[in-house]
């Protein structure tokens, strides 16, 4: 009998006469057909899997690529503006629209169309909660200030000393615009105290325009991680790089505008005008502030500070003891005794080193100084004080036009007895950029038509310089 067998995709026949011999033949036919559909259908579950799982691995590999690339991005953008912690994110985001918006003004011009200025590049946490402050005198008295680039590193130290209200004018030129106001950011990013207590202003001259420093982020790479102290780490790095009054042939440091901008950026009804590169003494705002509780300066009066200079080797002196130890031993003198003495003397040093009076405490009037030319005292004075004049630029009477404006207009100097300011290092021939003489003789012509303006200024006073 022949039968047809059914098996791997073929028909084959078989001769048989028995039916149970068929059956088993058909069974164990089934069980061959069956293991080779097993062996197929296993290869290609095989061959199936293999290719999911290329599939699954490329979709991995690439899910990491993205996300790393997506990392490195972020790390590349948050290295100047970017934050580790999502809570920091919005402060963060708050800080750029506030740098963005007052770029976006675009500045304005001083007076002389030369310069262009950004008052408040970027205000304090001081500042803007100032305006919601009930008590319109809690804003005593703030530290006001000029630079470059190339000594901001001081204000580090300064804040050291002065832990309260700060405003800083800074001077760019160049590349140094796009510069300095990203360093104004980072410091305000990334260093709490800088944030909380100064305001930065920026000037530049009126052809060149700030602008939000997209680009400079690899100027900064690692400031996330090393903080405020890579900040100031970085800025040391630029302090050699120029003086102030040494920028370039057709630059010229307006001095007296950057004291202005500063002084007109604060709101605080009194100010003390310094050097970056100086400092004062130990708690002189809270000495300033319980005399206000006692008296408070005439409306005609200024309160000055005897001006020192120290050996770069030493530290800072606190008090009006410590400064007095070094006084002694010649570590510490008075302020441009080398190069000028008769720009200081009327402070009386002599005087005001041996009078005997409480290092803390209030501060109290010593005595009464006339001015004489070419007294250039520092002082605290209310925010009603004449400005500087702004022609005066580069080095020579820039401090002293304002003092003799301040003599013309019938103002007194008040020496205080427990508080003084120190400037770093001595002042000594041979420091100075090259042009220093020809600047002073310019400025010396300057300052005698200026001398002239007063007279017109104030026709009724019996003064003159």
């Amino acid at each position: 009998m022949l039968q047809w067998v059914y098996c791997r995709n073929e028909v084959r026949p078989v001769r048989t006469t028995d039916n149970s011999l068929l059956h088993a033949y058909s069974l164990e036919n089934d069980k061959v057909c069956g293991m080779h559909f097993f062996k197929k259908c296993s290869v290609f579950k095989v061959v199936l899997s293999a290719l999911l799982m290329v599939a699954l691995l490329q979709l991995i590999y690439l899910s990491f690529l993205s996300k790393l690339h997506g990392k490195q991005q972020r790390y590349k953008y948050s290295e100047l503006f970017g934050s580790k912690r999502n809570a920091q994110t919005n402060e963060k985001n708050s800080k750029r629209e506030r740098l963005r918006y007052s770029l976006s003004s675009g500045g304005i011009f001083d007076s002389s169309g030369q310069y262009r200025v950004y008052k408040n590049l970027i205000k304090s946490d001081f500042s803007t909660n100032q305006k919601l402050d009930a008590d319109p005198r809690s804003h005593h008295l703030a530290l006001v200030t000029h630079t470059t680039i190339n000594n901001l590193h001081h204000l580090d130290s300064l804040l050291e000393r002065w832990q309260n209200p700060l405003s800083v004018a800074i001077f760019a030129h160049g590349q140094d615009v796009k510069f300095a106001t990203a360093f104004v950011y980072a410091l305000s990013l990334f260093c709490p105290r800088v944030q909380a207590l100064v305001d930065f202003h920026l000037v530049c001259h009126s052809e060149e325009i700030a602008s939000f420093p997209e680009q400079d982020r690899e100027h900064f790479a690692g400031l996330e991680e090393q903080g405020c102290p890579g900040v100031f780490a970085k800025l040391e790095s630029h302090r050699d790089k120029y003086k102030n009054y040494a920028m370039g042939r057709n630059v010229s440091y307006p001095n007296n505008l950057l004291r202005n901008v500063a002084r007109t950026g604060t709101d605080a009804a009194y100010v003390l005008v310094l050097d970056m590169d100086m400092v004062p003494s130990a708690d002189l705002h809270h000495q300033f502030v319980m005399m206000l509780m006692k008296r408070e300066p005439a409306p005609d009066e200024v309160l000055v500070l005897p001006a020192f200079e120290i050996r770069h080797t030493r530290k800072m002196p606190a008090t009006k003891s410590e400064l007095a130890q070094l006084y002694l031993v010649g570590e510490v003198r008075p302020f441009y005794e080398e190069l000028c003495p008769r720009c200081q003397a009327p402070t009386n040093y002599s005087r005001w080193i041996n009078l005997v009076s409480k290092s803390s405490g209030p501060l109290e009037v010593a005595y009464m100084q006339n001015w004489v030319d070419p007294w250039e005292p520092f002082y605290i004075g209310a925010k009603s004080v004449p400005l500087y004049d702004e022609n005066f630029r580069q080095y020579g009477f820039n401090r002293i036009s304002q003092a003799c404006e301040l003599h013309v207009a019938g103002f007194r100097f008040s020496v205080v007895s427990n508080a003084f300011v120190v400037h770093r290092g001595f002042k000594v021939q041979g420091d100075f950029h090259s042009r220093k003489d020809e600047e002073n003789r310019r400025n010396r012509l300057l300052f005698r038509s200026f001398k002239e303006g007063l007279k017109n200024k104030y026709p009724n006073s019996p003064r003159h310089c």
